[in-house]
């Protein structure tokens, strides 16, 4: 007796589908699973097992194998349970085989028969549709995830006994539907503000200057002075996710197991603050079979990075590639997967070990090698990556005190949304360049051009603070992005002069 049972896996932040062949014959009892299972999928046994007898189904004492297909691709994850209790249930005749034509069945089950949540839902079922599937079987908890896709038909069920009696015809079920809309009308509502943050009003300009332009942003302040503050409340004022954004971020969460289960789609721009002793595989991802890390959790929202020296330097050194490429590549003996990593990079320090090098009002204990040393934890090459270095000085009491609000993110975002469609429509004809900062040195010299003014005052800059090749190109996209801010066609020189003003760590008071 021999049955065929469609399941699916996910492989990087792709799906391929696994089928599940089930042979039962009248030998010695035993139940084996060849295919390169993991040590999850070979439990599977037990649990199998204990769900079909616990719905009130005969287990039946004869030998079973369970062969997942394609044999050459490592199957890991407990999502093949109930695939494989269906194949064995249909292998003995008590489902008919013609209800499991054009059907993938995904799903943990618990010893009673329960269903379980399941990741990589989203992933799994985009490419049910572009294999022209025309349903999903899977737990109730994550059928709103896979019904967000259109053209395939999502049953959620709450055991296997429910998955049976619909198989056999005996219950109706609804398809599952998510609403879209409502899912997109809660967007940009965030917790946070910029209103809530009193003075800094240059820092501030400074962030809308990154987010209108996607710019990685460094802020240099004594302890105290709201660096952290300011920087979680960036992704406020960044343009609303575009539902193939929105899409591609979910289906990095779903796979890795950290999508809220209240939440079908992720409509909020991520934000991921990982602590300083994160390891680089946590940070960029790896392990034995490769899993997104947090540059991937943070794709089209914001990374910060707190405290940054304090970080291992070889973690710092693996960012450079994801900034450059906006992609991770993990690869291993015998696999290579590409992982998405287009973020904004935010990162926070304070000026010397102590934190006071730059506060007027309490003095510095560091020596300037100390000083020098801890500066040099940061590589010069990660921070030429990054576009804008600011200082966040100590805010004075008359700006905490004060009664008035400042500027609220609404208004700042409906700047950088403006200045954004202007760049949107200057790339248009480019493939993977969306904004400012994702620009080339071919893009910059023909966008960025300079009047004589402009050249003069840069080449001052560049001779005065010693800045390296790589800096006069990031001086360059921040002055586009200033003149986009304003509507200004030309780039013009107070453009350049205030991009200049965000290289503090070029000037010579970071020198000594």
């Amino acid at each position: 007796m021999l049955s065929k049972v469609l399941s699916s896996s996910t492989y990087g932040i792709e799906a391929y589908l696994v089928e599940v062949e089930t042979h039962v014959e009248k030998q010695v009892p035993g139940f084996i699973i060849v295919g390169l299972p993991d040590n999850a999928v070979k439990e599977s046994r037990e649990r199998v097992i204990a769900a079909i007898k616990n719905s009130g189904i005969q287990f039946p004492i004869k030998k079973i194998t369970i062969n997942l297909a394609p044999a050459d691709i490592k199957k890991e994850g407990s999502s093949f349970d109930l695939p494989i209790a269906i194949g064995i249930l249909s292998a003995l005749e008590l489902i008919p085989l013609e209800s499991l034509q054009d059907t993938i069945f995904l799903g943990e089950l618990s010893l009673d028969g329960s269903l379980r949540h399941i990741k990589g839902a989203l992933p799994i079922a985009v490419e049910a549709k572009s294999k022209s599937i025309k349903r999903i079987i899977l737990p109730n908890d994550s059928a709103q995830e896979a019904a967000i896709v259109d053209g395939v038909e999502v049953y959620g069920f709450d055991n296997l006994s429910e998955v049976v009696s619909f198989l056999n015809g005996e219950l109706e079920k609804v398809v599952t539907v998510t609403d879209k809309e409502n899912l997109f009308s809660a967007i940009n509502q965030y917790h946070l503000d910029f209103a809530d943050v009193k003075g800094q009003e240059n820092v501030k300009r400074a962030l809308e200057v990154a987010a209108a332009g996607a710019h990685n942003i460094l802020m240099i302040g004594p302890p105290g002075s709201g660096k952290t503050m300011l920087a979680k409340r960036l992704p406020t004022i960044l343009p609303p996710m575009t539902f193939n954004e929105a899409l591609e971020t979910t289906k990095i969460h779903s796979i890795a197991g950290i999508l809220a289960r209240e939440k079908a789609i992720i409509t909020e721009r991520p934000f991921r603050s990982p602590h300083h002793t994160v390891s680089d595989a946590a940070l960029v991802g790896g392990g034995s079979f490769p899993k997104p890390g947090e540059v991937s959790f943070a794709h089209h929202g914001v990374l910060f990075l707190d405290e940054l020296p304090e970080f291992k330097k070889n973690v710092l050194e693996v960012l450079r590639q994801p900034l450059e490429d906006a992609k991770v590549t993990v690869s291993r003996s015998k696999l290579s997967l590409e992982f998405p990593a287009n973020f904004m990079l935010a990162a926070a320090m304070n000026p010397c070990p102590c934190g006071f090098y730059t506060d007027p009002n309490k003095e510095c204990t560091c020596s300037p090698p100390q000083i020098q040393k801890y500066m040099a934890k940061i590589s010069g090459p990660l921070l030429d990556r990054i576009d804008i270095h600011i200082e966040v000085p100590a805010v004075k009491y008359k700006e905490l005190s004060s009664k008035s609000s400042g500027e609220k993110s609404e208004t700042i975002r409906e700047r950088v949304i403006r200045a954004r469609e202007i760049q949107l429509q200057r790339f248009k004809d480019y493939k993977h360049i969306y904004s400012n900062g994702d620009m080339g040195s071919k893009e910059i010299r023909q966008f960025c051009k300079l009047d004589d003014a402009g050249e003069e005052l840069l080449k001052l800059a560049m001779t005065k603070l010693g800045l390296s090749a790589r800096a006069y190109d990031r001086i360059l996209k921040v002055s586009r992005t200033i003149a986009d801010l304003e509507n200004s066609e030309n780039i013009l020189p107070q453009h350049i002069s205030e991009a200049i003003q965000y290289r503090s760590l070029d000037r010579e008071l970071w020198k000594h």
